[in-house]
């Protein structure tokens, strides 16, 4: 079992800096054995969460950032919404970071779903019809400038003349492409046919109902459901649930087939946080083994 860091809030960092806290948070985190660091794609903060005036980075900056002070981490948004920038940019700011964290990128993406940030910045925000969509046909040009194939791509809402990527990315044969979100006729669809991984929200039962659609959704298209990694939203860890729980929560989620737990950072000292919560459990954690799909 994995064990990934999601990090969501910035307030906790701004007292010393922004820049010194995340760094040090990323670097703690990379020593104690946390695979992957992902940040939102969000340009205001989630106001269900917190005051959507709290401090918040832009994704793929954030990442960049984190490349040049971090050494093993692997790199995502979770995730980035298909709206906010042009399948094409995406896919060369997605190269760029693997390029430049020499093979540690990956593409988190959704169908995007924060309107207020929409229309405070005046991205356009299409019905979620449209959204997802854009969200196939973005998925089918990432998959084609890192193809090598230079051609045309013609779709419904997107038309790019010329598919050149140079350089190519670093990771074979691609980045590795996360699908967020759990909806049973569109998403889980697209996991089976386009994802590595997915990530999926809810308790072991409500995941283990997920994984039987996506199994359903593989078999349809011909596909094998052990090639996709599960990583699920850990419910409670935020809120400062203890490393007995989380090894307990992870063996129920690993008897349901998933393979990777996403914590949140929490409270004022959210690089303490973990270390002190999750430190010693890190090789029982990495002993636990899924159930295959």
């Amino acid at each position: 079992m994995n064990l990934d860091l999601h990090v969501w809030r910035f307030d906790w960092a701004t007292a010393g800096g922004i820049a010194r806290g995340l760094t040090d948070l990323a670097r703690r985190s990379e020593s104690l054995g946390v695979r992957t660091l992902s940040v939102m794609d969000h340009y205001f903060q989630m106001e269900s969460q917190a005051p959507a005036t709290d401090p918040m980075l832009e994704g793929y900056t954030a990442l960049a950032f984190l490349a040049g002070r971090t050494e093993k981490l692997r790199l995502r948004t979770l995730v980035s919404g298909v709206t906010y920038r042009h399948p094409g940019v995406l896919a060369k700011t997605v190269t760029t970071l693997d390029v430049l964290s020499e093979g540690r990128a990956e593409l988190g993406l959704g169908a995007a779903w924060y309107e207020r940030e929409h229309r405070g910045l005046g991205i356009p925000f299409p019905p979620l019809s449209e959204r997802f969509e854009r969200l196939e046909e973005t998925l089918e040009i990432c998959l084609q400038l890192w193809s090598g194939q230079v051609g045309r791509y013609a779709g419904r809402h997107y038309v790019l003349e010329e598919t050149l990527c140079r350089p190519m990315p670093i990771s074979t044969p691609r980045p590795r492409i996360l699908i967020g979100g759990g909806g049973e006729r569109k998403t889980l669809r697209l996991v089976a046919r386009f994802a590595d991984a997915c990530n999926l929200f809810g308790d072991p039962a409500q995941v283990a109902r997920k994984l039987d659609v996506l199994r359903r959704h593989c078999d349809e298209v011909g596909r094998d459901p052990n090639q996709i990694e599960v990583t699920v939203m850990h419910p409670g860890v935020a809120s400062g649930a203890s490393a007995d729980l989380l090894i307990r929560s992870a063996e129920a989620f690993a008897a349901v087939g998933v393979s990777t737990l996403v914590t949140s950072s929490a409270g004022a000292d959210p690089a303490g946080w973990l270390e002190s919560s999750f430190g010693p459990s890190m090789e029982k954690l990495a002993s636990i083994v899924p159930r295959a799909l």
